[in-house]
């Protein structure tokens, strides 16, 4: 197994012109964490010189160490390994990217977001830049991709590599790129070095658009209020100041900019009304139902991930093709039980996330002591999982039925995707995806028909 220091490698998360990240295990307790270890391009050691480097690696480690914000990723070791220096950081398994499905081709359509979910994330990242500015960095490379999600849904910014730090120069070739396409503002592009806040929050502008519309504005176009959406010409108005080309035209700080989504989320909350309320279905037996669904899946099976939409019947998005009305009664003993399929759920699950291995102990403690006068629990399949998801009357807004609790976002599957991953099942945003065993997410078990 191989180790840099004291640490344990468990993987690679990525790799960049100065530095490569990899997933690393801390001895003894077995926490999971972030590695950075510096390993520059030989053209970048050659235009700097490895001294600079090397101190413009120190610099940001000491910078983000020197942060304390719940909405900034933090930064808890230094050391070298080899020669080579590396800093430990927090290590969370989602990001922003992750869930509204961006991938490296960023002009197809992502996942959108409700609006609630983006205020939601919108002011987080907003408050944590607002900490950045004030202490001289400005990130420069704000994106889905570079914003961390904690097992609670909150917000953690990453990847200070591109950033510029205060007092720190730092030369590069003039023909390199410092950001990345569509969230890097305009003035960026020209002149890296000479950027200030506003850049930021341009690209904040551009993250919260992707969030809420699941699109880049192109050419020619300029509103969000013609897409299927809540948003309207007020929103409008706030994500064109935000991403305007010229940045005399935006918010001059992170607070000002806070402080207009505020009064949007102030606007919104007095307009919205009950978009989480179940669509009413006609209740029916099992004999009527789809053959798939008189006899969904109950065993787990291995899914590798270019078979998973075909297998689990997903679109290019990985959401489902097809949705099925459930007919869910709430009992007296905490469960759940779908006439529809003839599923019994646990109606809260797990009190907090846990890794996959935990997930099974989970679930062999609830027949343990009979839950529900039961013994049959078991972690559900993908094919169980979606049978709870109901399609939205909105686009972004896919909610948790309402007979669950509302906090238990993202549920693990016994589907395994390989020997050290599994699959989960967002029920918020309605989608499938996996992730390695270690990662935690929440359990909801299930029995199926007697």
């Amino acid at each position: 197994m191989r180790r840099i220091g004291r640490y344990e490698v468990c993987g690679l998360l990525g790799k960049g012109g100065m530095s490569t990240v990899y997933k690393v295990r801390i001895p003894t307790i077995g926490k999971i964490a972030a590695l950075k270890l510096l390993a520059p391009h030989p053209h970048l050691v050659a235009l700097v010189g490895m001294d600079g480097i090397r101190r413009r690696f120190a610099s940001e480690a000491v910078a983000l160490g020197r942060l304390r914000h719940a909405n900034i990723v933090a930064v808890w070791d230094y050391g070298e390994a080899d020669g080579r220096p590396f800093f430990i950081m927090e290590y969370y398994c989602n990001n922003l990217g992750v869930m509204i499905g961006e991938t490296y081709r960023l002009e197809n359509p992502s996942r959108v977001l409700s609006l609630d979910k983006t205020l939601h994330y919108g002011r987080q990242i907003l408050a944590a830049l607002s900490c950045l500015h004030q202490a001289g960095i400005v990130h420069r490379d704000l994106k889905p991709a570079n914003v961390l999600l904690t097992d609670d849904d909150r917000v953690k910014i990453c990847d200070f590599g591109l950033s510029r730090l205060r007092g720190e120069p730092f030369p590069r070739p003039h023909n390199l790129m410092v950001g990345s396409p569509y969230y890097a503002a305009p003035e960026q592009e020209v002149d890296p070095d000479g950027v200030d806040a506003r850049a930021d929050l341009y690209a904040t502008g551009v993250l919260l658009r992707r969030l809420a519309t699941g699109r880049f504005v192109m050419e020619g176009e300029g509103r969000t209020s013609g897409h299927p959406t809540n948003l309207d010409s007020r929103w409008d108005a706030f994500l064109g100041r935000a991403a305007a080309p010229d940045r005399r035209d935006r918010f001059g700080t992170a607070r000002e900019m806070a402080a207009a989504l505020e009064r949007l989320s102030r606007e919104w909350e007095a307009q919205k009304g009950e978009t989480c309320r179940l669509s009413p279905a006609r209740p029916r037996s099992r004999q009527e139902l789809p053959a798939e669904i008189r006899s969904l899946r109950n065993r787990a099976i291995k899914v590798g991930s270019r078979q998973g939409p075909e297998v689990f019947g997903l679109d290019e998005l990985w959401r489902p093709r097809r949705y099925f009305a459930s007919d869910f009664r709430e009992n007296e003993d905490g469960t759940v039980t779908d006439r529809a399929t003839g599923l019994t759920w646990e109606r809260d699950g797990s009190d907090f996330p846990m890794a996959w291995d935990q997930a099974h102990d989970y679930v062999a403690h609830l027949n343990r002591t009979r839950f529900a006068g039961r013994t049959t629990w078991h972690l559900p399949t993908v094919a169980e999982l979606l049978s709870i998801l109901s399609e939205a009357p909105h686009a972004g807004d896919l909610c948790i039925p309402l007979v669950f609790a509302q906090d238990r976002r993202w549920l693990w599957s016994s589907d395994r995707r390989s020997f050290v991953a599994a699959w989960y099942v967002s029920i918020d945003l309605g989608f499938v995806s996996w992730q390695d065993f270690s990662c935690s997410y929440f359990v909801r078990a299930v029995c199926s028909p007697e």
